[in-house]
């Protein structure tokens, strides 16, 4: 039996947490690392790595412990907007191997950036020809 991950001890009881909610499938607490204040991880109660290998119906549940931080959230930090990121799998850069949504309540002036900040300015010009027989690609593959 491999050993229980960080958020496996967090949902035993073994290590606290913070809690902030919890619901059908879905635990959530605050981040101990947070990138701003009310910076909340939301995990699912099954223990795997990756989304693909929730159900649907695991997945659905996260979704609804997602949109219940974002409430609860929106309500101490008046505000409608938030940064919402998964990891999924080492090589995304997930830390704890057990799938995990981030949600972190964006104000005005708060000093975060957007998606497309994280990473430098293009180079190149969009190769519209190699998008094109990429996603044809991708599409065969699903059929």
């Amino acid at each position: 039996m491999a050993d229980k991950s960080l958020f496996e001890h967090i949902l035993s009881g073994d290590i606290p947490s913070h809690k902030v909610g919890s619901g059908e499938g879905w635990y959530a607490f605050l981040d101990i690392f947070p990138r701003r204040e009310g910076h909340t991880l939301v995990i699912p109660t099954t223990a795997v790595s990756r989304i693909s290998d929730l159900t649907t119906l695991e997945r659905s549940q996260l979704m609804e412990g997602v949109v219940e931080v974002q409430r609860l959230l929106s309500t101490r930090f008046s505000t409608t907007d938030f940064s919402v990121v998964v990891h999924d799998g080492p090589l995304a850069g997930q830390e704890v191997a057990h799938v995990h949504v981030h949600v972190l309540p964006r104000t005005k002036n708060d000093s975060g950036k957007t998606l497309a900040a994280m990473w430098p300015p293009q180079a190149h010009e969009t190769d519209h020809e190699k998008l094109r027989v990429l996603a044809s690609e991708l599409r065969m593959e699903g059929e």
